[in-house]
């Protein structure tokens, strides 16, 4: 009873922790595409608008690496993106599934105290992280910026942080269509892409000026030059500039993701009770979706975010120095390992890159791998999805394997759930290291993060359509 007068520990803060209301009658496909798109505008607006008070962010991004998988944006209320939310919703996930809290979710007062637990964390997280940007000088030197400044950055933050909550919650409770993060992360990564490829914005690259978007630059190139063989190579081959090559290998990446997502293994199940009535039960290749991505890249955003800060600090401890040693990119202001824990916890940049150091390619390639097996085997553990959990599941609805008997469907469950969650997260990893070598646009995991999760609202629509009656579906066009 230790483990749950912990989760009792929330109960005071459950009158003071805003909440979105279940809907009290069934909310239509078409109010939950209007409640979608407001919740995107509202996120797309808050991550343009500057944070007030900051003096300057033209320094070295600590968070640059992780910004386009956590839907982030230097110097807006976005400054923190999702990172909060997500480290609390794992974390608390964990924290039930090792049963260190213990929690029953058929109990409603167990649900409504767990989901008050994840909220109260994920604001304590976002108080942290912004107390830790303001004095580390994110935003300019903290004697400069004043007490009375530094206060009304953290609370912006804050702020932010709640409103990305109760956003993503206002979609979770059924007003609109899937998940607030998942959201906001397509959003972020499709916003890049689309930016590299159409972007109007001239670069000086000391050939003169050239269009930053790929797209646009092919045109440019093609009607410009008078040797169309050179400005078809110059775009399709540039450097340090989005290029057509890199626009190619996105396209690829996004087919081989959805080619992959119908491989599955149907298991036959039938009701017990209604003769006759038989169905499959699917096992997906990539049965937890992107949450192996996910979690790994969680740990490597948090170990550079944690080596930077160390190095920046201690540059010359041997400590630090193993963990990362941190220098500007080539033309930037960015920094990136160059040796330590975290320089092979990093992907090579490149095909060139990872031929000049095979070594770092081979360790960077089995850490991913087996890091994304590894998450995904554990995770169906953890968050209920384990073939003990849908036994379970199967057997309340009173299903059973058509051709065996009841005893057998979890051993059946046993062979095939924890091979496909270890073999989907290993080829998830493997897409990952195959689009950061062909040079996608975006990072290699931000693509896999956002392709399964459009191919999951892609799903979502389809299901919510077929539930539609005729008059619904009238309705529907009508509204269209």
């Amino acid at each position: 009873m230790g483990s749950f007068r912990l989760l009792e520990l929330v109960r005071p803060f459950m009158s003071i922790l805003p909440e979105v209301t279940a809907p009290e009658r069934k909310v239509t496909f078409q109010h939950k595409v209007l409640w979608t798109a407001t919740t995107l505008l509202i996120f797309l607006v808050c991550a343009q608008v500057p944070l007030y008070g900051i003096m300057s962010s033209d320094s070295a991004d600590p968070l640059y690496w992780m910004r386009v998988i956590m839907a982030s944006n230097r110097g807006t209320l976005m400054e923190l993106g999702v990172t909060p939310v997500v480290t609390s919703g794992m974390i608390m996930q964990l924290l039930a599934g090792a049963q260190l809290i213990e929690v029953d979710y058929n109990l409603k007062d167990d649900r409504a105290l767990f989901s008050a637990a994840q909220k109260l964390f994920a604001l304590i997280i976002a108080l942290g992280q912004a107390t830790v940007y303001v004095l580390t000088g994110l935003y300019g030197a903290p004697s400069s910026l004043g007490a009375g400044v530094c206060l009304l950055l953290i609370l912006q933050l804050v702020a932010a942080s709640l409103i990305v909550l109760l956003l993503d919650e206002l979609l979770t409770k059924g007003y609109g269509l899937g998940s607030g993060i998942s959201l906001f992360i397509a959003t972020n990564t499709c916003e890049s892409i689309i930016w590299k490829c159409f972007s109007p914005n001239t670069v000086n690259t000391g050939r003169g000026p050239e269009f930053e978007g790929a797209i646009v630059a092919l045109f440019h190139l093609v009607f410009t030059m008078n040797n169309k063989t050179r400005a078809l190579k110059e775009a399709f081959y540039r450097e340090r500039l989005p290029n057509m090559m890199n626009v190619i290998s996105t396209v690829l990446v996004f087919a081989a993701v959805i080619y992959l997502q119908g491989f599955r293994v149907e298991i036959p199940i039938k009701s017990s009770k209604m003769r006759g009535q038989r169905g499959t039960y699917p096992v997906k290749l990539f049965y937890t979706s992107n949450m192996p991505i996910m979690l790994e890249s969680a740990l490597t955003s948090n170990v550079f975010l944690v080596s930077r800060m160390l190095f920046d600090r201690f540059p010359n401890n041997l400590f630090v120095r193993l963990l990362g040693v941190w220098e500007p990119v080539e033309e930037s202001t960015q920094l990136e390992a160059i040796s330590g824990i975290s320089y092979f916890m990093s992907a090579p940049h490149s095909l060139k890159a990872a031929l000049t150091d095979p070594f770092h390619t081979v360790v960077y390639l089995t850490f991913i791998v087996t890091a994304c097996a590894m998450f995904s085997k554990t995770w169906i553990e953890v968050s209920g999805s384990g073939p003990r959990d849908v036994a379970k599941q199967l057997k309340d609805q009173s299903m059973t394997l058509a051709g065996h008997r009841d005893a057998s469907i979890y051993k059946e469950l046993k062979r095939v759930i924890p091979t496909a969650a270890a073999f989907g997260g290993a080829v998830l990893g493997l897409l990952s290291f195959g689009a950061d070598m062909l040079g996608a646009l975006g990072s290699g995991t931000g693509i896999l993060m956002a392709v399964t999760i459009i191919y999951g609202y892609f799903e979502l629509g389809v299901k919510e359509n077929a539930g539609l009656d005729a008059a619904g579906l009238q309705d529907m066009r009508e509204w269209l």
